[in-house]
């Protein structure tokens, strides 16, 4: 690999601001913000709004909007069926 082309590779918390879920995991981001993980060591804290956490797919509270197909939503809208 070439010298000073590639970001840094490093340890870095991800903490979802919407369940307040955290883990520890190699990234390339970077912050300025730090946190003290549960091993002692301080890494760079990265917030995002959603994660597996939090994610209606992931937490199985999504909702079923399809159901039926666009021949039963056209009878349903327009009470023939």
């Amino acid at each position: 690999m070439k010298e000073q082309i590639h970001p840094t590779y490093q340890k870095v918390v991800f903490l979802d601001t919407s369940s307040d879920f955290k883990f520890l995991t190699g990234s390339t981001l970077t912050s300025d913000e730090t946190i003290e993980w549960e091993d002692g060591n301080s890494y760079p804290l990265i917030r995002v709004e959603i994660s597996s956490a939090s994610h209606p797919f992931y937490t199985g509270k999504q909702k079923a909007d399809k159901a039926g197909g666009r021949v039963d939503r056209f009878k349903k809208k327009y009470n023939l069926g």
